[in-house]
């Protein structure tokens, strides 16, 4: 018997998987009255009515009947439930077979957390970006290397918009239209993967306006990884530099990415320690 009851949830996993979510969910979180139930949880009537579909039709979910449900169902579902993104995600697959297309939502910041992962890269330069290549978050080194984001408005952040206007930035690059068309192709490619695109249209809008050099390399429709690789720059301050770069995704953040330079020869190494533990000083110094 124990066999065969296990034979049937596997049969049913989205409806086994919908039953145990709706018998952890807290009636009085919802609104329902919590009078005495024969069962935990909401009841099936209560949790289609939150997800705007017929009762009968949660019902057959739940026991396997009826076929597949719509991508619009399982969502009005995960919402009605109030599922984590990982649930929801899992409800897909289990639906379909495979996740759901990415929906790109726009980060407001990052948890302390990722700051202090961040952080312990001393002189490393390492920062966080969006899926539309917003610098979210930064460290002490990234400041004091590549730029000190906590002096721009949050919009100027954006690596595009800095490498398209700024002359500081387009002098550092050692070959600035190779740099750009990299940049561009990787950012065609990070952006589309995010489901980010009506963020894609305004600021490809806007730089394709501001940037002849842009227009014309968006024109070529390039698409490029950008997983890591070798920047070379020609610091204004402590002259040429040459940095390995690496990225990582940020897990249940499809949108972030974490990039950390590392100092590519011994001499680098050098002039980054020098140049970091100068602006380190620095900070202390203004906040005595």
């Amino acid at each position: 018997m124990p066999q065969k009851s296990l034979a049937a949830s596997e049969d049913n996993a989205l409806g086994t998987f919908l039953r145990d979510r709706r018998m952890r969910l807290d009636p009085a979180t919802f609104g329902f009255p919590a009078e005495r139930r024969r069962t935990p949880g909401l009841r099936r009537e209560e949790v289609a009515q939150r997800s705007n579909i017929s009762a009968t039709w949660y019902t057959w979910l739940e026991q396997g009947r009826g076929g597949a449900p719509s991508a619009d169902v399982l969502d009005r579902l995960a919402a009605g439930m109030m599922l984590t993104e990982p649930e929801r995600e899992h409800l897909y697959i289990l639906a379909f077979g495979h996740p759901p297309e990415a929906r790109y939502r726009q980060a407001e910041g990052i948890t302390p957390r990722l700051q202090r992962v961040l952080d312990a890269f001393p002189f490393s330069p390492a920062i966080i970006r969006t899926a539309t290549w917003d610098v979210l978050a930064w460290n002490t080194a990234a400041a004091a290397v590549l730029t000190d984001y906590s002096t721009l408005p949050r919009e100027g952040r954006n690596i595009l918009r800095l490498m398209f206007s700024n002359e500081r930035i387009q002098a550092a690059q050692k070959d600035w239209r190779t740099v750009a068309r990299y940049v561009v192709g990787a950012f065609r490619a990070d952006a589309a993967r995010a489901g980010a695109g009506a963020e894609i249209a305004q600021l490809v809008e806007e730089l394709s306006h501001q940037s002849p050099e842009f227009a014309a390399l968006w024109r070529d429709n390039e698409v490029v990884g950008h997983g890591d690789g070798v920047k070379r720059l020609a610091h204004h301050r402590i002259g040429p530099i040459e940095l390995e770069f690496s990225t990582f995704a940020v897990e249940g953040r499809p949108d972030l990415t974490m990039m950390v330079y590392n100092p590519a020869t011994a001499e680098t190494a050098v002039r980054l320690k020098g140049l970091i533990q100068e602006a380190a000083e620095a900070d202390t110094a203004l906040t005595v």
